[in-house]
């Protein structure tokens, strides 16, 4: 059973390692190098903290051995050590995040998490909840804002965001991709280009416990730990405003 102590575990956890990975940001040096050692630094952190305060339960981390162990397990912590490892390794970037998530065989998905943003200052997470989004609709004449990867943002999108006359707002990691929507922000966070669970658990645990809409591209639920941890797409938006972009999404691509 999640308890108290779960979600002030993830947040304090996210906080932490992203203290530590400020500090060693802060020595600077070879980017690529910096990158490395960040990911292996808050991965070895996570891991040991939870071994040592959650002995029984499994762990997923972007940057661990996939232990097949957790398919069974009841209690399963979802880690992203360092997302935005790109962002991260970039003077003066903060849209980069610690994820951790717990996902709970008994409750059926994710039932804990927080998404610290370490260079923002600011921790979203299911121990404080975030306010729960605006109910209204869009004000006429006022475009909705789509935050999307700086990188790699997939045609989908683009294609999305002309259906509906968005406006489209790059970002780097997932978690900082999601905080925006939380936060106001933006509107909505759409990706079709393929990711892992630990790139959006802790987001979407933070999301749903607040209020969000929060499904695939096809509007079928988001499903945690998985054989294959792949997780090919996700919509994380205001209930408001889910049915407009999920229609938005059939037309783009040609779906009944």
């Amino acid at each position: 059973m999640t308890t108290a102590d779960d979600h002030v575990l993830a947040r304090d956890l996210a906080e932490e390692a992203g203290r530590l990975l400020l500090e060693l940001r802060a020595r600077g040096g070879d980017p690529d190098v910096l990158r490395k050692a960040g990911d292996r630094l808050s991965h070895e952190f996570l891991v040991a903290e939870l071994n040592a305060q959650r002995p029984h339960d499994a762990v997923l981390s972007e940057e661990g051995i996939d232990d097949k162990a957790r398919l069974n397990a009841d209690r399963v912590w979802i880690v992203d050590p360092l997302d935005g490892t790109r962002e991260f390794g970039e003077e003066g970037r903060t849209d980069w995040a610690v994820h951790v998530a717990l996902w709970e065989r008994d409750k059926g998905g994710l039932t804990a998490g927080a998404v610290a943003l370490p260079a923002q200052g600011t921790v979203v997470d299911t121990a404080n909840p975030p306010k729960a989004p605006a109910d209204q609709p869009q004000p006429p004449g006022k475009p909705l804002k789509l935050v999307v990867s700086r990188s790699r943002a997939p045609q989908l999108v683009y294609d999305v965001a002309n259906i509906i006359d968005a406006v489209l707002v790059p970002c780097g990691s997932a978690g900082a991709k999601v905080a925006t929507v939380i936060t106001g922000q933006t509107d909505a966070y759409l990706h079709a280009g393929g990711f892992y669970e630990w790139d959006t658990a802790a987001p979407v645990a933070v999301a749903v416990d607040a209020g969000f809409h929060v499904s695939r591209i096809d509007g079928s639920d988001v499903r945690y730990n998985r054989d294959n941890p792949l997780l090919p797409d996700i919509l994380v938006c205001r209930p408001v405003i889910a049915g407009l972009l999920l229609a938005a999404i059939r037309e783009a691509t040609h779906a009944i």
